[in-house]
């Protein structure tokens, strides 16, 4: 990585600590935080997200922005994977949840990045604190105990899904994640579909909801951020798909008892910290 010109927490483009320099330290960065959320089977963009603002300096918005490239990277690396180990046609038949879905979350997608381009700072930080605490819930949630489905009339299902899916798009595009924490639990509630379809499902929304998030950054001045550290995204990002990969493979390993605890902890941390930013 090129040496610092200007910090990003005073209105400049490029991460403000000198450590980052080395692009073995951003791909290790990249790496670790691929293996938390590989341990729980999401991208962990969730945890980078504070990553990108307390480590590296980098501005709410910056970094949330930095954050959607990343997670636009590693979905499109896992999608195929995911399709290939779980069969095609076993997700196909699940078409109508993903268009349920993507009838909000796109819109909310849209609404979501709107709002954190025109947020104030302070504002921003704030949201993304109280964002990181909804996380931390929702993966307790999802991990401690079984999940089961919501019995509703099929026209109330289909609202439901829809109002869930706006509210998603719109959380995912003010974090700059691609929401997996939140979509997989509501397809199990609401559609009572096996948790590994449900992964895949979830990677079939977040793909175009991420895109349309991006495409509505790519408007505003704030995008500079990703051309200005180009280098910096493929890095972190190639560090992320490793480390994800490797947390599938521990995920036998590492007790869930264990590591969801701590999990929502660092979460919740990450929240306070992210919060009291200047």
């Amino acid at each position: 990585m090129s040496g610092v010109v200007q910090g990003a927490a005073a209105g400049g483009l490029v991460p403000t600590t000198r450590w980052v320099s080395s692009a073995w330290a951003v791909f290790a960065a990249g790496a670790v935080i691929g293996v938390l959320g590989g341990l729980i089977g999401l991208g962990g963009a969730e945890f980078r997200l504070p990553l990108l603002i307390g480590v590296f300096g980098f501005a709410a918005l910056h970094a949330v922005i930095l954050n959607k490239a990343m997670s636009l990277i590693v979905v499109l690396t896992a999608l195929p994977a995911r399709l290939i180990a779980l069969p095609y046609s076993d997700v196909a038949t699940h078409w109508t949840v993903a268009a349920n879905l993507l009838a909000g979350s796109l819109l909310g997608a849209w609404l979501g990045a709107g709002w954190a381009t025109r947020m104030h700072s302070r504002t921003l930080y704030r949201v993304l604190a109280a964002l990181l605490v909804l996380i931390a819930i929702a993966l307790a949630a999802s991990h401690i105990g079984e999940l089961s489905s919501l019995a509703l009339p099929p026209l109330a299902r289909v609202a439901v899904t829809v109002a869930a899916g706006a509210g998603i798009g719109i959380v995912a595009a003010l974090m700059g994640v691609a929401g997996g924490e939140l979509l997989i639990p509501t397809i199990v509630l609401l559609f009572a579909v096996d948790i590994k379809i449900a992964g895949s499902l979830s990677l079939l929304v977040s793909l175009p909801t991420m895109l349309v998030a991006f495409a509505r950054y790519s408007r505003d001045q704030s995008f500079q951020v990703v051309r200005a550290n180009t280098k910096f995204v493929l890095t972190m990002a190639a560090g992320s798909i490793l480390g994800t990969v490797l947390g599938g493979l521990l995920l036998g390993i590492v007790p869930s008892i264990a590591l969801i605890p701590a999990l929502v902890a660092l979460l919740l941390i990450s929240a306070v910290k992210v919060s009291r930013h200047q």
